[in-house]
């Protein structure tokens, strides 16, 4: 989901409240169980729904999210209120992103066209590691059409080692 500037403002105020009463990490495992929750349509629709009451909304988000600490609890009633209940997504995945930045791990999205064994997926970090300070955390997809190969995604960086991009390659140099 993309991120807005109010949801990325709304998380980093969320951040640093979290950092100021020390319960960032719990609020970081409530930000992901939003995050999770957004894939299911029916939660979706609810968030999106201007039908539902303001009321009705939270207590039904009370009663989805239990064992929710209290910082995150009052900032869904808050976000709600407001009628910004919509945005609970992309503050969620902003806070998460944010969270990390500060710790100094950066995302790399390693998509392949088939699994790849331990030596090269091994092989494969270690170059990345190598060009990062950061810390590397690692999110694993297979895209069979991609045909072969691999790609990378670090940030708005894309490492396009694919079967499909060589041929799309060799098709616009045979058509020019």
């Amino acid at each position: 989901m993309k991120s807005t500037k109010s949801a990325i403002r709304y998380a980093k105020s969320l951040l640093e409240l979290s950092v100021e009463q020390n319960n960032f990490d719990k609020v970081a495992v409530n930000m992901q169980e939003i995050a999770s929750a957004t894939s299911n349509r029916e939660f979706l629709l609810l968030i999106n729904s201007p039908i539902v009451s303001v009321d009705k909304k939270i207590s039904i988000f009370d009663t989805l999210f239990p064992n929710f600490e209290e910082l995150s609890k009052k900032f869904i009633h808050l976000i709600t209120k407001n009628r910004r209940e919509y945005l609970l997504a992309a503050i969620a995945e902003s806070y998460l992103k944010i969270l990390k930045e500060q710790n100094g791990i950066t995302e790399v999205t390693l998509t392949s066209a088939s699994p790849l064994d331990e030596a090269t997926k091994t092989l494969i970090l270690s170059k990345i590691k190598s060009l990062t300070k950061d810390k590397v955390e690692v999110i694993d997809k297979v895209d069979e059409s991609l045909i072969g190969g691999f790609t990378i995604q670090i940030e708005d960086q894309k490492v396009d080692a694919s079967v499909a991009n060589q041929l799309r390659i060799i098709k616009q140099r045979l058509t020019r």
